[in-house]
């Protein structure tokens, strides 16, 4: 093992997904903390804060306890609906993930959170208790920063490309 180990739990067994959960939340939260760097809306700006905090307090809920709240939980989801009725026009259409460089961020957030996502479902599978509350954050992670990205697109003036699918009709 390495005099130099950047976490504790990094040669944990490979079927053993609670570091790779941890190191999974990590990444969105810096992720997260990369998109708010962006932001010049001071309100925004601290609610992507108070975003990242939650996010931090979900990284150590399968090694440990689950403490986020049903209140966290609503009061995120509150704040989805609201973007969500901001740009109602825009949400009908399936997009590309692309646009103005701040909803590009929050594209590549909302698939890091299905991944995370993903990963909870494995490690119940495999067995462990999950708190049914995990998937829901995480799902509605995915959900606030795909309605955030209209949001901020519609910020910039910048439309959305629809992606209309080949396979799926």
């Amino acid at each position: 093992m390495s005099k130099y180990l950047a976490y504790p739990f990094l040669y944990d067994k490979s079927c053993d997904l609670r570091c790779d959960f941890e190191i999974l939340t990590d990444e969105i939260s810096s992720q997260i903390g990369l998109l708010r760097s962006f932001i010049k809306d001071d309100k925004l700006r601290d609610e992507l804060s108070k975003v990242n905090e939650i996010m931090y307090h979900i990284n150590p809920s399968l090694r440990t306890k689950t403490t986020v709240t049903k209140e966290e939980l609503t009061w995120i989801e509150e704040r989805a609906l609201c973007y969500k009725d901001e740009v109602a026009e825009r949400y009908e259409k399936f997009v590309l993930p692309e646009g103005c460089t701040e909803a590009s961020h929050c594209h590549v957030i909302r698939s890091k959170c299905k991944s995370l996502v993903r990963l909870l479902s494995r490690y119940k599978e495999q067995g462990n208790n999950v708190d049914e509350i995990l998937f829901d954050f995480t799902n509605l992670y995915s959900n606030y920063f795909f309605v955030l990205s209209l949001k901020l697109n519609k910020d910039n003036n910048v439309n959305e490309t629809e992606f209309i699918s080949r396979n799926y009709k």
